[in-house]
């Protein structure tokens, strides 16, 4: 059925159509109410140099060279296809840590693969279009037409400037696809670099030895849910905690758990996993739940000019 589809003009419109939606005219999604959970405390926000939030599944707010990072932005209810007064897929269990009228100026953001749970129409269609956007190569066709006014596509191993702040594309076992036709989209994991300090942010990934050549990082931030049955597109914890070694990690943020339901695992296994992991040395781990923050201690304000 679906080799058929694909091979039909029409079905590959209507595909890309119902992939493109603004989230406006879907009033049910707003229906259901997600668990809420306390907003973190981002009153000393800008005086760190190297500062994450968990805000939910991918979405993370980072603080690097006094720069405002805000990684693969999902605050909908519901992600996936637009079905005109709703949205067709899977609900959020857990609300975002920050509402967007919540968040603190953003400098940056960035996008690692077109998929719902990662590039989320309707979020960046409510975020202001001054904010840069970095995506992954063949993906900005999904972010120009909201208004965006500076988007960058980076291919595996490309970089863009901004100030001080180098960001540099890299490789992840996973997939592109927003629909099964598209295959063209890239995925990205994203290395930022300041003043002295490397963050890696990983995006989906498998298991694999891809990010080793990185060499080391002050923090990781990997995924760790959705790998039962999908262990092909996603790492176990286990496997996250592995890959954390292979950039020498002084510490690592669990991400792409707790949020939505997209596979047969409990959704408290992952963190539990996790835990596992680090049982001897828990203070590598940083802002494992949805609502928390770290930040390396006792370091001065680096700005990125």
């Amino acid at each position: 059925m679906t080799d058929w589809a694909k091979r039909r003009p029409w079905t590959l419109r209507l595909a890309d159509r119902l992939g493109r939606g603004r989230g406006r005219a879907r009033w049910l999604d707003r229906l259901h109410r997600p668990l809420r959970v306390a907003p973190p405390d981002l009153s000393d926000w800008q005086t760190h140099e190297l500062a994450a939030c968990c805000l939910g599944h991918a979405t993370v707010l980072l603080r690097l060279g006094g720069k405002t990072i805000l990684t693969d932005p999902v605050f909908s209810n519901r992600i996936g296809i637009s079905l005109g007064l709703l949205t067709g897929g899977p609900l959020r269990l857990l609300a975002p840590a920050l509402s967007l009228r919540q968040l603190p100026p953003i400098d940056l953001i960035l996008i690692s693969h077109a998929h719902f749970d990662h590039l989320d129409r309707p979020t960046l269609a409510r975020l202001p279009k001054h904010i840069p956007v970095v995506t992954a190569h063949n993906s900005a066709d999904l972010i120009r037409d909201l208004g965006f006014q500076r988007i960058t596509e980076l291919a595996w191993g490309q970089s863009v400037h901004m100030g001080a702040l180098t960001i540099t594309a890299a490789a992840t076992s996973h997939w592109g696809a927003r629909l099964f036709f598209d295959r063209h989209r890239g995925f990205n994991a994203y290395l930022m670099e300041v003043a002295g300090r490397r963050v890696l942010y990983g995006g989906d990934s498998a298991y694999g030895e891809h990010f080793r050549p990185i060499g080391k990082v002050d923090l990781a931030i990997f995924g760790i849910g959705a790998y039962n049955p999908y262990i092909q597109a996603h790492a176990t914890p286990e496997q996250a905690w592995d890959m954390a070694h292979h950039v020498q990690a002084d510490y690592l943020m669990p991400m792409h758990h707790s949020t939505f339901r997209l596979s047969h695992e409990p959704m408290s296994e992952p963190l539990e996993r996790m835990e596992r992991c680090a049982a001897g040395q828990p203070r590598r781990l940083a802002a494992i739940r949805v609502g928390e923050c770290w930040s390396l201690p006792n370091i001065p304000v680096a700005t990125a000019g």
